[in-house]
């Protein structure tokens, strides 16, 4: 699940970790093989409790206990099983080249500047992981600041920069381990390339800022009675770190702390849940010593803030369900002297990016960015020319002439431009080669009409001059929650199912954030049965209009999106051949018990509660698996370094579906040991990963071979992450 921290963590996550896993490139044989042997035993117990007055049984949740011996020799059994079935199919080498040219290539992400040196994270093709650089000037050297690959021999540990300081001479970076949401900070002389002594400890970070003299030290970090916001002396034992705000919040807030361009206020946002839909805004003057003080505590809508000179301008759906952006003057806050600078329009606000002096809003226009310059009023400048219909992801400051901005699509992989905020003039910063030919592709927008008749839209894209004969094969992907907006962006891998023929579907669900509020609360809490019916509906247009057939249609979702597949496998299990589940949430009535899951209480609901027991209970995937039921092959996959949603989802899944799946049904488990949601695995094992789990729908559809791989065509490819470098991470599923 992405982060609510940011516009840039926002459009990082869209399935990252899955689109890089399709191209549809078959391996002769494998539907022919013989008859495959059975999963391994799982011990069923009868366990059994009502709930809200309802007998539950839950005959694996002995598989919650993540640590015990019989656990560990289930996931044992389970790899060995998988890894026998997958590691022998035909063409695996074949494979796992052509996924290696594609994945071993160099990637870069945007730039942040400070003080005229430029920080970003780039990964040579040689390199597992991405490596922090700086340079002095835009045509300075490049010089290396942070390298992870001596930090762990299998380079499961990787870093990044979390925070700079203002004169660009200090940096905040974290160190994580596999994929777990915890890091490790530490504090490095840019100068020196040594790190000072000063060390906070593993932990879930939320945010961070460093004081301009470089005195000190904000953060957020979540404890065990809820998060708190600290101030760590540079210096000095972080164990002796100063609680400044937070007391009496609990497990369910979350909360972000931030420094003003120039480091004069310090602005405290408390999120209420992960989707945000009541957040509290507070500010301190740091530099006058005053206390902090209430901008809006008492409104459930949804604020995020940043501040230019002495304003917070506030991007809010309160009165405006598609978004509008505030002026408040911090000298004089009072809500009776609130401006409104940008009022709501016909497009949703995906974001608000302060830069030279100038507003600049992201809207969302049919599920695509169009970015928007205005002056510091609200006066409405320039358009930033954009090369298509895409995704744009900015990175800026408000006292810098200059942004940066991320653009990819479908068919446009990601370009890094510079953008001159006075001017408008722009210029390209960087982009990444990879061969594969985009031109030959076409991508369409298409309404539908769900269950109960909303329209829905759907991004296809397909070879050009597709044939409409219901014989090709089609990925449908989504996600639907949180407020989260699917938009184009670019993957090789996804460009290459569509080169062999293959349809990409990807439909904007309720839920998400394309519309504004009104889509999303459509799709939460009671409403979550609407996503699915919007899913379902694709996968019924899809095979209508004969792009593709149940027999070649497979869908795929992580985190929330394997929510929102296993609803989809177990309600409507006819419509699709193959289903990838990763890293999901499926047991909805214990799901809150769990790692961070309160964050999504006022996203989903809660089982203790009575009313929203019953919807959950309708849905709930683990408990509708029906014995001898015929579903489509499904492969989960899941880690013990996952620590946002808890792995157990996953294994109690795997073990249900085993034991009730038809006599050819397939059901496979991938787990692993140093993995979880937030990747950080090197590069080398995410090949490994993607061979298995891309053949496994490869075998599923029965997709023809018809080339290991092409050299002839260069295009650009978008590097894992926009942002080249992980701040602080989100909390969404």
């Amino acid at each position: 699940m992405r982060s609510s921290l940011g516009a840039m963590s926002e459009t990082i996550r869209r399935s990252v970790f899955f689109w890089s896993l399709v191209i549809s490139t078959g391996l002769p044989g494998w539907a022919q093989q013989p008859k495959l042997p059975p999963p391994p035993a799982t011990r069923r117990d009868d366990v059994k409790e009502v709930v809200q007055g309802v007998e539950i049984t839950d005959p694996y949740r002995w598989l919650e206990d993540q640590d015990s011996k019989e656990t560990r020799a289930w996931i044992d059994a389970q790899n060995r099983y998988t890894h026998a079935i997958l590691d022998s199919w035909p063409g695996r080498e074949a494979l796992q080249r052509r996924l290696t040219e594609l994945m071993k290539i160099e990637s870069i992400g945007p730039p942040q500047e400070r003080n005229g040196r430029y920080f970003y994270a780039k990964r040579l093709p040689d390199q597992d992981l991405f490596v922090s650089y700086v340079k002095k000037g835009p045509e300075g050297k490049e010089e290396v600041l942070i390298d992870p690959h001596p930090l762990s021999p299998d380079h499961t540990t990787s870093a990044a920069i979390s925070e700079i300081s203002q004169d660009g001479t200090l940096v905040a970076w974290g160190i994580r381990r596999g994929g777990e949401d915890e890091v490790t900070l530490k504090f490095r002389n840019v100068d020196t390339l040594r790190d000072l002594p000063d060390e906070l400890p593993k932990a879930r970070y939320f945010g961070g800022a460093l004081k301009p003299d470089k005195s000190g030290f904000y953060y957020a970090r979540m404890n065990a009675e809820g998060p708190r916001v600290y101030y760590h002396t540079l210096g000095t034992d972080s164990a002796k770190d100063t609680e400044i705000f937070g007391k009496g919040y609990g497990l369910d807030k979350i909360i972000d702390v931030a420094l003003s361009d120039g480091g004069r206020y310090l602005v405290i946002t408390v999120e209420h849940g992960a989707a945000a839909d009541q957040t509290e805004i507070y500010y301190q003057d740091v530099a006058a010593h005053g206390p902090i003080k209430s901008v809006v505590n008492d409104v459930p809508a949804r604020f995020f803030g940043e501040v230019g000179g002495d304003r917070l301008y506030l991007h809010t759906n309160w009165k405006a369900p598609k978004g509008r952006i505030l002026a408040v003057d911090l000298m004089n806050p009072a809500r009776e002297h609130w401006q409104e600078v940008v009022p709501e329009c016909g497009s949703a606000i995906e974001s608000l990016t302060l830069a030279g002096g100038k507003v600049l809003v992201n809207y969302l226009e049919n599920a695509s960015s169009r970015l928007k310059v205005f002056d510091e009023a609200g006066k409405y400048l320039r358009d930033v020319s954009l090369p298509s219909l895409g995704s744009a992801v900015v990175v800026a400051r408000w006292s810098s002439g200059e942004a940066f901005y991320g653009f990819s699509s479908f068919v446009t992989p990601l370009a890094i431009y510079r953008y001159e905020m006075a001017s408008g003039k722009q210029d390209l910063w960087a982009r990444v080669k990879v061969p594969i030919d985009s031109n030959q592709f076409e991508v369409k927008q298409v309404w539908y009409e769900s269950k109960d008749k909303t329209r829905v839209p759907m991004f296809l894209v397909h070879r050009k001059g597709l044939k409409l004969d219901g014989a090709s094969p089609a990925l449908l992907t989504g996600y639907g929650g949180f407020n989260i907006s699917e938009t184009p962006s670019f993957s090789a891998a996804a460009a290459l199912w569509v080169e062999e023929g293959g349809v990409y579907a990807e439909p904007s669900l309720r839920g998400g954030g394309e519309f504004g509020e009104a889509w999303h609360r459509a799709g939460m809490l009671g409403n979550k049965q609407n996503v699915f019916d919007d899913f379902i509906a694709a996968a019924e247009w899809l095979i209508q209009n004969r792009y593709t057939s149940p027999a070649k249609l497979a869908i795929e979702g992580t985190s929330n999106g394997g929510l929102l597949v296993g609803a989809a496998l177990t309600q409507r299990p006819d419509l699709f051949r193959a289903v990838v589940c990763g890293y999901p949430l499926l047991d909805m009535l214990r799901y809150q018990k769990f790692l961070v899951a309160r964050f999504w209480v006022s996203e989903y609901g809660s089982a203790d509660n009575p009313e929203q027991f019953k919807y959950l209970y309708a849905y709930s995937p683990y408990h509708h698996v029906q014995p001898g039921k015929k579903y489509p092959a499904v492969i989960l996959f899941s880690g013990d370094a996952d620590t946002r949603v808890a792995p157990l989802h996953a294994r109690k899944m795997t073990a249900l579906l085993q034991a009730s799946t038809w006599t050819d049904g397939l059901v496979l488990l991938r787990y692993e040991t140093k993995a979880g949601h937030s990747g950080g695995l090197p590069v080398t094992k995410q090949i490994e990963e993607q061979t298995d789990v891309l053949g496994f729908l490869l075998w599923q559809l029965n997709v023809s071979f018809t080339s290991p791989g092409r050299s002839a065509s260069v295009a650009d490819l978008a590097p894992p992450s926009l942002s080249g470098s992980t701040s602080f991470v989100g909390l969404q599923g």
